[in-house]
């Protein structure tokens, strides 16, 4: 098996035919956490996925990966998670055999998630958490994930299945920012913020052209976003997922090293 890299506009129909063109298998990462203009949810989440997965049926593709969200669906009152929801029925209505992949919020080294908390809590002396922080959170470092898709390619079963990855351990908002604090030898004070004022927050920050904090973002901090113990994950597929203190240790020098900086010569 050959892994090529191939470009292509995820709207335009000839070029994702294009691309998917002689190929085995195919992933869909394609994603939006903010809308923008005419990259809508619903363009992106539905219009598009469905779209790979018809021309990856035309093409012959033999497997093909959707990756969305925990919690996507359909009937949610969140038109984020519903436009997710929506998007997996368009995908399996073209591609009836296609594999779901629902992770956690994703980490990593260089990433929105991970690096914009260790950045703010090294410029906040205090904190501001969303609401009590008692949402339950369980972050999925993206290696685990890449790891388990290309398990998923190779795997001799065929049967679509839906799979949520999760790290080790569910943990809530508050408990997270403190572990991440500590890892960085930091020490905040975490203050709650009630959800109305972060929607009032948000609904300003949309007048300008390019919003830090959106209302959408704001409502998904109000829900768990936690793998379900009766679905499949990492452990069908052999993988121990990694937790955010272990990546941290990697990315962060040691607490010597912070304590005794280097001395030029």
């Amino acid at each position: 098996m050959q892994l090529q890299s191939v470009a292509a506009n995820i709207h335009d129909e000839r070029s994702v035919a294009n691309a998917l063109a002689g190929a085995y298998g195919a992933v869909n990462t394609v994603s939006l956490y903010r809308e923008r203009g005419g990259e809508t949810f619903h363009s992106v989440h539905v219009e598009a996925a469905q779209l790979v997965a018809a021309q990856a049926r035309r093409a012959g593709v033999e497997r093909l990966v959707h990756v969305s969200g925990i919690g996507a669906d359909a009937g949610s009152p969140s038109h984020y998670i519903r436009m997710r929801g929506e998007g997996e029925q368009a995908v399996r209505a073209e591609f009836a055999d296609a594999f779901i992949v629902r992770p956690a919020v994703m980490f990593g080294s260089d990433d929105a998630f991970l690096s914009t908390v260790l950045k703010l809590l090294r410029r906040l002396p205090i904190y501001p958490m969303f609401g009590r922080g008692q949402t339950r959170l369980q972050p999925a470092y993206v290696e685990d994930v890449a790891e388990a898709i290309a398990r998923i390619m190779e795997r001799a079963e065929t049967h679509p299945t839906v799979f949520e990855f999760g790290g080790p351990t569910p943990t809530s908002y508050e408990q997270l920012l403190t572990a991440i604090a500590h890892q960085a030898g930091l020490a905040p004070l975490l203050i709650p913020i009630p959800f109305a004022v972060w929607h009032a927050l948000a609904w300003a920050s949309e007048t300008l052209p390019r919003p830090p904090l959106t209302r959408n973002q704001v409502e998904l901090m109000r829900i768990d976003s936690v793998s379900s113990p009766e679905m499949p994950g990492f452990a069908e597929l052999g993988i121990s997922p990694h937790s955010i203190e272990e990546i941290l240790q990697r990315m962060l020098p040691s607490r010597d090293e912070r304590d005794c900086p280097a001395r030029p010569l």
